[in-house]
């Protein structure tokens, strides 16, 4: 991908970088383990995003 990129595109990956995160630690105490794994999580050679 190019250096320079459009603002919405710089947008766009940010917002999915910032939400690629695990859950934190103290939801999962809170919910006693239920909740481990973040189902939207994404990896960046597995799934691609929509443009």
């Amino acid at each position: 991908m190019s250096r320079n990129k459009p603002l919405g595109k710089k947008k766009r990956l940010n917002k999915a970088t910032k939400s690629n995160r695990r859950v934190p630690a103290w939801i999962t105490m809170r919910t006693n383990r239920r909740f481990l794994r973040h189902p939207k999580t994404r990896n960046w050679r597995r799934n691609k995003l929509k443009r």
